[in-house]
């Protein structure tokens, strides 16, 4: 992913003393500045967490982190340095890490799709899902009872025309967590995909369609009701207040009028 140069270079807060020493639960978030992750954040804060707000824009973080009473940490997923100095600034004990940063680039056909955008998509979605979760397990191990959830897509499941590149990377993040699950089997932590169907979020199709709004609203065209950010965070809260024997190895949310990737009902 290209650098931002609006993102500054150093880690702008840590989880507080306090948090710590009262022992309050703490949750780290990705791409929590919009969409889908800050909602998460909300929504896990509103459960009692300590929420860790990681992304690459400072002023949404920021404001997020503001509002919860949480931690704003600038973090690029496809950045070794970047998170580390997240891992570094959550401190020793972490109870739930949400790989939310991810996204889609390009909707063509496999013939003329361009390989510098898969490339960006292998980065984050993938590569960015196990630098994360890798540098995060040993807070993780430390709490003694941990969750890792991953939002995947159906795209996961299911191929469909024009999406190769997303298609692949989201099979790909499956995968890693299916991996992990069976590396971590015996250890205290939970492993969750969440995989989405249809979302209407500011700016995932926007991103997809290199800010053509008009495409991206196609998307959603006639669909009286898609999935809000929100329903995504409540499947999220959800897993993470079950009783720690109780693992969600995958949950499919799609709207109603989604049957399939491929079948909606279009007004």
């Amino acid at each position: 992913m290209s650098p931002d140069p609006s993102v500054p270079t150093s880690v702008p807060a840590a989880v507080p003393a306090s948090v710590v020493a009262s022992g309050q639960r703490v949750a780290v978030v990705t791409g929590a500045g919009s969409g889908i992750g800050a909602a998460t954040a909300r929504a896990l804060a509103g459960d009692g967490f300590h929420v860790v707000c990681a992304a690459r824009r400072a002023d949404r973080i920021t404001e997020v982190a503001a509002e919860i009473g949480g931690t704003a940490v600038v973090c690029d997923v496809t950045d070794a340095d970047s998170v580390a100095a997240l891992a570094a600034a959550c401190g020793d004990v972490v109870h739930v890490v949400v790989n939310n940063a991810g996204g889609a680039f390009g909707n063509d056909p496999v013939e003329s799709a361009d390989p510098a955008q898969w490339q960006q998509m292998f980065d984050v979605n993938v590569v960015g899902l196990q630098r994360v979760t890798a540098a995060l397990l040993p807070a993780m191990r430390a709490s003694g009872d941990a969750l890792v959830v991953t939002i995947g897509s159906v795209a996961g499941r299911v191929a469909y025309e024009n999406g190769g590149g997303y298609v692949a990377v989201k099979h790909g993040a499956k995968a890693v967590m299916h991996t992990l699950r069976l590396e971590l089997c015996g250890e205290p932590i939970r492993i969750s995909e969440v995989a989405l169907g249809m979302v209407h979020t500011p700016e995932f199709s926007l991103v997809r369609y290199g800010g053509d709004q008009a495409a991206a609203d196609k998307v959603y065209d006639g669909v009286a009701e898609p999935l809000l950010a929100e329903d995504i965070a409540e499947t999220v809260r959800w897993i993470a207040s079950l009783p720690s024997h109780v693992n969600i190895d995958e949950m499919v949310v799609r709207p109603r009028a989604q049957a399939a990737a491929h079948k909606v009902h279009r007004a």
